[in-house]
């Protein structure tokens, strides 16, 4: 599939091999030791190492932080190319994969260089788990279809279509999809204003 124009979300890029090799390729390219990235990136190096071999799929938060810690981008990592358009199709969004059956992002931006939010699609599969997380910024999510069991601070929301959550990121927080139908997940996050803003915890 390519992924830059075409909605065929049978075959997203990113499967796990395909992403824990392209890791590792940009790793050695740059000389970097596991414990390096993921000194860089707060994560572990055994959960590294998974991705690296295929086993584990991270999610988008960890991935960008592997990506910045590597001094690249997802797109370059999946060979997906960036593009930048004010105006998006919406049969031409780019989407990827980050290995779970049924896990994939269709992107909504950027539109331009430099922007500060990253809208995206996000579609999870039921009984999805996403990883318990922190790091720098804000995000605002809209659920579209299916329902989430949202987990922020000490906080719990049970969402369903059409519900806002909107919070400031450096609390930690995860989701959970609930009943047996995939969320569709509308959401805008900012970046992370550093590479230490990411905490996978």
């Amino acid at each position: 599939m390519n992924a830059a124009n075409s909605r065929d979300k049978s075959k997203p890029k990113g499967t796990p091999t395909e992403l824990g090799q392209a890791i590792r390729r940009r790793r050695k390219a740059m000389g970097l030791t596991l414990d390096k990235v993921a000194q860089t990136s707060d994560l572990t190096t055994g959960f590294l190492s998974q991705v690296e071999r295929g086993l584990s799929s991270p999610s988008l938060t960890s991935l960008m932080a592997i990506a910045a810690a590597l001094q690249t981008s997802i797109e370059k990592l999946l060979s997906v190319p960036e593009v930048f358009s004010e105006y998006v199709a919406k049969d031409n969004r780019q989407t990827y994969s980050l290995g779970m059956r049924g896990r994939f992002y269709e992107k909504l931006g950027p539109g331009f260089t430099g922007a500060l939010f990253n809208p995206q699609i996000v579609h999870r599969p039921p009984g999805h788990v996403s990883e318990k997380m922190r790091h720098e910024g804000e995000a605002f999510c809209y659920l579209i279809s299916g329902r989430l069991e949202y987990h922020l601070g000490d906080k719990v929301f049970i969402m369903s279509p059409g519900d806002v959550v909107h919070h400031d990121t450096s609390t930690r927080h995860f989701s959970v999809v609930l009943g047996d139908v995939e969320a569709v997940e509308l959401w805008v996050t900012t970046s992370p204003i550093n590479d230490s803003g990411f905490v996978a915890s």
